[in-house]
């Protein structure tokens, strides 16, 4: 929604004798120069010139805004104004090489196959021969292969924003402090102990950690102790980071400090870590002053001039900075993993401990043993951390990754009943396009450890999966290997759910069209040959046994209101369990971000990151800092927000309120946003409008009007 200026035009009658594709793209988007960027006579470039440099805006893909085309199973062609673009900057504007700016575009995404491209697919059709250098995050292995092999890219790597402790603030500084009073008053003195009870109480309700009618006593007060403490020391992105900028001396040891965090035991604390960051030499603390001596220096802009001198860039591992120091320095071409050794033992190991907690959580809150857990991957989360999330598939499902005789991944196995210890769960894995993409050995392991436990001969109150593939081979009358598929994902060629794209047109009316659109783009199921074959019956007979619903969050730079993929993925499936089940199943995040792993509800999660970093200071501060761009992503917490009330009703109402009162309320910061960024500001407060209009929160008449 950003003013961009038209840097160029491409003249219809010229574009249409020149794009030897152009009945393909007629076929879906209509006679050139069709309806995006355009004045119906020339096709429009967006960008500027400054001398031999041209700063475009890449086209979008065409489908934002129609309802319709979004609801389409795979994709077709880009869009008169996309190849129009490419072949502007190739054929007119001359080039001699593209530099792709930021994770991530769409020129990888275009129709086409998935290896070996050639002029018969889109993303080879539009390059060309043209050089393409690509400024990539580093934390983002999985989609920077897909740029690599699907646009010829040879990535730049660069730093994800610096990470610190999100504190305290406001009521939250105070109501720790009377918490600490109480805590330190004598047992014996009953009276004060029961005034500051009634004060805690107070300012809970204040602060919305508590309802004015909850009894509250010492329980209550030591739960909401241990809330206190989660949010002021959960790790958040402190600002953005800016190419050619170094982090400051702060900045570097908030870092340092964040990493060591991770590592748990044997830390070196903050005093040891701001003498490594001065200079000095601490036992212990080689690592840490060899990441602060690459973090003190910008690596990133001299790798794109070596890159666009046309000289080799150097390799490097992608991945999570406060877990894999070894992505530093930045500015290197990054790669991937060994797909014949995912997942890794340490992941077998940590992926079963991932299960357990799972399960046991989910019997915390008074439910049952689940027999169906829908699980969300993506082929990022299984890079980060070796195949964790593949893992705690398998051990959900009572199996084992088989190798062969090389140690190369091979197919699965089950574990029998005795050792498993707990029935086989059925699992619905719903598998990122980017996933399907990587990992092919890994899908088809799922698919196979799947028909493995649907054709064992074990009791069904034993056997979920196969209690489940019986019922559908009775009901439907398919046979085994259909009634087995359990591995789900996009048409080849497709990505996403397109969850978010309605979300963020607005261009919905029923949650049950949220359903509709994620069932009908990953109804695709893969089976052992890893083939994909077109089951929408499948998986809503699947999604019908579903209990519970679970995606890992792996990044702590990421949250699930930091972009819209979470909400448009577990969201999604949230949204279409509903749908085919008849109420909601509920919906739970593993955040890996610290320590061993805490799984929280969707509420629980949506709750500590608004506070953690909507509503905190420390966290809008450092993005206003970022001018226009702080605003937007300020507006896209608040819009993403929104998507999980559409998909799960899992957002309590507070949570609208303080953003509103914090955003569009106080009247300075309304004008300092409006000032920033007007077309975000005022998306932020039609968003906030349109989620009391879909009964979302209900705004008392002062608030609304």
């Amino acid at each position: 929604g950003m003013d961009a200026n038209v840097g160029a035009t491409v003249a219809t009658d010229d574009y249409v004798r020149s794009e030897p594709y152009l009945a393909e793209i007629e076929a879906q988007w209509g006679a050139a120069p069709g309806r995006h960027q355009t004045n119906g006579r020339d096709i429009f470039v967006l960008g500027a010139e400054f001398g031999n440099v041209f700063v475009g805006v890449q086209p979008a893909f065409g489908y934002e805004g129609d309802p319709m085309r979004l609801l389409f199973e795979g994709s077709f062609a880009p869009t008169h104004a996309f190849t129009a673009f490419y072949r502007w900057m190739r054929n007119d504007f001359g080039a001699d090489a593209v530099l792709h700016f930021g994770t991530h575009g769409a020129l990888e995404f275009m129709p086409g196959r998935q290896t070996g491209l050639s002029a018969t697919d889109w993303p080879d059709r539009l390059i060309g021969d043209l050089p393409n250098v690509y400024l990539y995050a580093a934390n983002n292995p999985s989609e920077g292969m897909l740029a690599k092999r699907r646009s010829a890219a040879t990535l730049v790597s660069y730093l994800t924003p610096p990470v610190a402790t999100a504190g305290l603030y406001k009521g939250l500084v105070d109501l720790k402090s009377s918490i600490d009073r109480w805590r330190k008053t004598d047992p014996a003195q009953v009276e004060e102990l029961a005034t500051l009870a009634d004060l805690i109480h107070a300012q809970a309700v204040e602060v919305d950690l508590a309802a004015m009618d909850d009894a509250f006593g010492e329980a209550e007060i030591s739960a909401l102790s241990a809330q206190i403490l989660e949010l002021e020391y959960t790790l958040i992105p402190h600002g953005l980071h800016v190419l050619g900028d170094a982090p400051s001396d702060e900045e570097r040891l908030d870092t340092l400090d964040a990493m060591e965090e991770v590592k748990g035991e044997d830390r070196l604390p903050r005093e040891a870590l701001a003498r490594i960051v001065a200079g000095e030499t601490v036992d212990g603390g080689e690592e840490a002053a060899a990441v602060a001596m690459m973090l003190a220096q910008d690596h990133e802009i001299p790798a794109l001039l070596h890159a666009l001198d046309g000289k080799f860039i150097r390799p490097a591992p992608g991945g999570d900075l406060l877990r894999t120091p070894d992505i530093l320095p930045t500015g290197r071409n990054v790669h991937g993993f060994d797909p014949f050794r995912l997942p890794s033992a340490f992941a077998i190991a940590d992926g079963a401990k991932q299960a357990d907690r799972l399960i046991a959580r989910h019997v915390e809150t008074g439910q049952s043993l689940p027999e169906t857990v829908a699980m969300v991957l993506w082929g990022t989360d299984n890079l980060k951390n070796e195949g964790a999330p593949i893992a705690q598939v398998l051990a959900l499902m009572g199996a084992v990754p088989r190798f062969d005789s090389y140690g190369r991944l091979a197919g699965a196995e089950l574990i029998d009943l005795e050792t498993l210890g707990w029935p086989r769960i059925d699992v619905v894995a719903t598998l990122s396009g980017i996933f399907r993409d990587l990992l092919p050995l890994q899908s088809k392991m799922l698919a196979e450890a799947a028909w493995l436990a649907s054709t064992a001969d074990e009791p069904l109150e034993q056997n979920f999966i196969r209690a489940h593939t019986l019922a559908h081979m009775d009901e439907h009358g398919c046979d085994m290997e259909t009634a087995a598929l359990r591995v789900f994902s996009n048409a080849e060629g497709a990505y996403g759910s397109n969850v978010n794209q309605l979300i963020d047109s607005g261009a919905w009316s029923e949650e049950d069209e949220l359903a509709d659109a994620f069932s009908k783009r990953k109804c695709f199921a893969y089976g052992r040959d890893g083939k994909a074959a077109q089951q929408s019956g499948m998986l809503a007979s699947a999604l019908g046994t579903v209990d519970l619903a679970y995606q890992n969050l792996e990044s702590v730079e990421l949250g699930v209101t930091t972009i819209d993929h979470y909400f448009d993925t577990l969201g999604g499936i949230g949204r279409a369990v509903k749908k085919a089940k008849g109420e909601h199943a509920p919906v739970y995040i593993g955040d890996q971000t610290r320590g061993e792993g805490t799984v929280r509800t969707l509420a629980e999660q949506v709750s500590l990151e608004t506070r953690s970093r909507a509503l905190n200071p420390k966290w809008y501060e450092g993005m206003l800092n970022h001018g226009h761009e702080g605003v937007r992503q300020i507006e896209s917490h608040v819009t993403n927000t929104m998507g999980w009330s559409a998909t799960t009703d899992e957002v309590a109402p507070w949570v609208y309120q303080q953003l509103t009162q914090t955003f569009v309320l106080d009247e300075e910061m309304r004008e300092r946003l409006a000032e920033l960024n007007p077309k975000a500001s005022v998306r932020m407060a039609n968003r906030l409008i349109e989620a009391h209009e879909r009964n979302y929160w209900t705004p008392d008449p002062a608030t609304l009007e």
